[in-house]
C-alpha cells in the first residue's frame, strides 16, 4: 500500500446520512479506500404530509464529523483534492449575507406538485415535482417574505462546496436536475428561470463544466475539518452523477441500478437522450457527457416499513420471503408510499392488491415489497431500451444490492444478468475519483474520467435470470395494468 502518494477525499451528502472516504490511488486493487465514516441525518419532524425538509447546517455538521474521523486515520497533509457528491434537486436559498433563509426542501418533497404542473404548462415541457424549480415557485407563492429575501439559490452539493471554498458554483450534471437547465446545450434555460420569476437568473452561481475546480479550501473550513487550507475542491456533482463515476458508468453500455432511499437507473451516452414522455430525465453527466436517468421515489423505504412493522431484521425477512413463491400468491404491492415520480403520481399512496388469508405474513409482505419496487424499476429499464440506449451490462450499487433475493428478483424482472459493485458507496467514491481526475487533467487535458476511474471499480458476484423470469414477465404486465387501472 502507498504510504507517501496523494490521497483524495470524497464526501457524499445524502438524505439518510453523510459519508466520507479517503482514496489512495497508489494502493493495490481492493485496497484503495483507506478510511471511511458515516453520520446519520434526520428529516425535520412534524411537517405536513408531502413536506420533506432538512437543515443545511446539519449537513455541514455531519461533513465535519465524518471528515475528522477519516482524517484521523491518514496523514491529512497527503490530501491532494476534495470532491463532493450531494442529493439532487434540493433547494438551498440564501439571503444577501449568504445565510440560509429556511430549511431545504428535498428531492422527495411532493408538496410542490401544483407548482410543478403550473410551471410545466408555462414552460411547455414537463417539470417533475421533485425538481428544484417547483420548490422556488412554491416558496414564492406560500412564503413571500422568505422569497423576498432570496439572493442566491444553490443545490445541496453546491452549498457544501460554497462552505468549503467561499465560491458559489454549480455544475452541469447537478444543474440539469433543477428544471431551469438546458441539457442539450449545457447551459441555463433563461425562459425556464423567467417562468418562475424574473429575479431567478440573478440568483444563479457561476456554471462550471466537468473537470473544473470549484475553488480551494478556505481557512475557516480547513480548520474545522483538520486540513491545511488551499486544497483544491473539484466541481463535484449530484449523487447520481458521482455514483456513475464510482460505478464505472463512464463508458457507453454500462447501466447502473442504484438501490437506496430512491431507486435510479442510469447510463452514460455521448449525446443527449430526450424522452417525449418525460419519464427518463435528460441529465448531463459530471464527466462531460450525458446521463439519461430514471428515478423512482420509493425503494428501500418500503422494505424499511416492513422491518419496522414486523420487528425483524432484513436477514430474517429475506429468509422468510425466500420460502414464498414468485408472485406472492397473488399479493401485489404498488409501492407509492411517498407518492411517485415515475410514474408521475405525486399524490399516490401505497396499495396492496390480492390480499387473501395467509398473505399478510412477514415473508409475503417482504417479498411483495421487493417485487413491487423491482417491477416499478423494470418499467424504467424497459423505457431506456425503447429509447435506443445501449445496454451491455447491468451493475447494482447501494446497500440493498447486498440482498441476494433482491438481486435475483431484479435479474428476473430485467431478464438480464446483474453484477454487484464491491464498493457500495459509489457516490463518495465517485466524488473522490472526480477530484483525482480534475487534478490530473491539469497536466493532461486529454485525460478522460474513465481512464482515471475504471481501475478503481471492482465488480463482485453475478446473478443471472433463472426459471422464474417468465413468471415475472407476466407479473410485470399485471403491474402495468393495475397502475393504469388505478391512476389513469
Amino acid at each position: 500500500m502507498s504510504t507517501t502518494g496523494p490521497l483524495f477525499l470524497g464526501i457524499d451528502v445524502g438524505t439518510q446520512s453523510v459519508k466520507a472516504l479517503v482514496l489512495d490511488v497508489g494502493s493495490g486493487a481492493g485496497q484503495s479506500v483507506v478510511a471511511r465514516s458515516s453520520e446519520p441525518l434526520e428529516l425535520i419532524d412534524g411537517l405536513p404530509a408531502g413536506h420533506l425538509e432538512q437543515h443545511p447546517e446539519h449537513w455541514l455538521t455531519a461533513v465535519q464529523m465524518t471528515c475528522q474521523r477519516v482524517l484521523a486515520e491518514v496523514d491529512p497533509g497527503r490530501i491532494a483534492a476534495i470532491g463532493v457528491s450531494g442529493q439532487q434537486h434540493g433547494c438551498v436559498v440564501l439571503d444577501e449575507n449568504d445565510a440560509v433563509i429556511r430549511p431545504a426542501k428535498l428531492w422527495c418533497d411532493t408538496a410542490t406538485a401544483d407548482e410543478a404542473r403550473e410551471l410545466s404548462e408555462r414552460i411547455g415541457r414537463t417539470v417533475p415535482t421533485g425538481f428544484t424549480a417547483s420548490k422556488l415557485s412554491w416558496l414564492k407563492k406560500h412564503e413571500p417574505d422568505n422569497w423576498n429575501k432570496v439572493r442566491r439559490v444553490l443545490l445541496p452539493h453546491d452549498y457544501v462546496n460554497f462552505w468549503l471554498t467561499g465560491r458559489a458554483t454549480m455544475e452541469c450534471g447537478d444543474a440539469s436536475g433543477s428544471g431551469w437547465f438546458d441539457p442539450t446545450n449545457r447551459s441555463f434555460d433563461e425562459a425556464a428561470m423567467a417562468a418562475i420569476d424574473t429575479k431567478v437568473a440573478s440568483c444563479m452561481p457561476e456554471l462550471l463544466e466537468a473537470g473544473a475546480m470549484a475553488g480551494e479550501l478556505r481557512e475557516d473550513s480547513a480548520k474545522l475539518l483538520g486540513l491545511p487550507p488551499g486544497i483544491p475542491v473539484s466541481a463535484g456533482g449530484g449523487d447520481n452523477m458521482m455514483s456513475a463515476i464510482g460505478s464505472g458508468a463512464t463508458t457507453a453500455g454500462v447501466v447502473v441500478v442504484s438501490l437506496g432511499t430512491s431507486g435510479t437507473i442510469f447510463t452514460r451516452t455521448d449525446s443527449v437522450v430526450i424522452d417525449p414522455d418525460g419519464l427518463i430525465a435528460p441529465f448531463c453527466s459530471s464527466d462531460g457527457a450525458w446521463l439519461p436517468l430514471l428515478c423512482v421515489m420509493n425503494l428501500t423505504g418500503v422494505t424499511e416499513e416492513i422491518k419496522s412493522m414486523m420487528g425483524l431484521d432484513h436477514a430474517a425477512l429475506t429468509s422468510a420471503a425466500e420460502s414464498v413463491a414468485p408472485g406472492c400468491d397473488g399479493l401485489l404491492w404498488l409501492p407509492f408510499l411517498m407518492g411517485e415520480r415515475v410514474p408521475d403520481l405525486p399524490g399516490a399512496t401505497g396499495t396492496l392488491l390480492g390480499i387473501r388469508p395467509g398473505t399478510m405474513r412477514p415473508g409475503h409482505l417482504y417479498r411483495a415489497a421487493l417485487e413491487g419496487t423491482s417491477l416499478n424499476l423494470a418499467l424504467g429499464f424497459q423505457r431506456l431500451r425503447d429509447l435506443g440506449t445501449t445496454i451491455n451490462e447491468v451493475r447494482l450499487t447501494g446497500g440493498a444490492a447486498n440482498n441476494p433475493l433482491w438481486r435475483q428478483i431484479l435479474a428476473n424482472v430485467f431478464d438480464t444478468p446483474v453484477r454487484v459493485l464491491v464498493e457500495t458507496e459509489s457516490a463518495a467514491l465517485g466524488a473522490a475519483l472526480q477530484a483525482c481526475w480534475s487534478v490530473r487533467r491539469r497536466d493532461d487535458g486529454r485525460l478522460t474520467c474513465h481512464e482515471v476511474a475504471a481501475p478503481f471499480v471492482q465488480i463482485g458476484a453475478t446473478t443471472a435470470p433463472n426459471g422464474d423470469a417468465g413468471s415475472y414477465a407476466e407479473l410485470l404486465q399485471r403491474y402495468r395494468r393495475e397502475v393504469a387501472r388505478l391512476y389513469s
